[in-house]
């Protein structure tokens, strides 16, 4: 992630798996909510936790709404949830860069014998 010259580049290093193991922004912050204790961190984001599990859950009318999500991360420190987004969304490009030129050079590789194999010579050097 790029910044104009008088910001400053930010580097993440992403959790490889994270978006294996959620399939949601949501269910990052209720494994969040439910390890550290659904009374506690409702008590501290000032909900009802009656309410903030419904939110949790995507059942009914209460649904999580950005601002709770950026009291979550503010009161508890978890990141999960941004780093999830984050993984998700933007990827590691220079990883599928990596893969896709390891892809082309073996494509590379095998070419000569995959044109001869269907007859097609290569031109000799020097001839015309």
């Amino acid at each position: 992630m790029s910044f104009s010259d008088s910001q400053v580049q930010m580097t993440l290093d992403l959790d490889a798996g994270l978006t294996d193991r959620f399939r949601s922004v949501k269910e990052t912050i209720a494994a969040g909510v439910y390890r550290r204790g659904l009374k506690r961190t409702a008590g501290d984001m000032d909900v009802a936790p009656g309410n903030l599990s419904i939110m949790l859950s995507g059942d009914g009318q209460r649904h999580l709404d950005v601002d709770l999500l950026e009291r979550y991360i503010e009161l508890t420190g978890d990141k999960t949830p941004i780093y999830y987004l984050v993984a998700k969304h933007c990827g590691d490009q220079s990883a599928a860069r990596d893969e896709a030129l390891e892809r082309v050079q073996g494509l590379l590789q095998e070419l000569p014998q995959l044109l001869a194999s269907v007859g097609v010579q290569g031109k000799r050097r020097g001839a015309r």
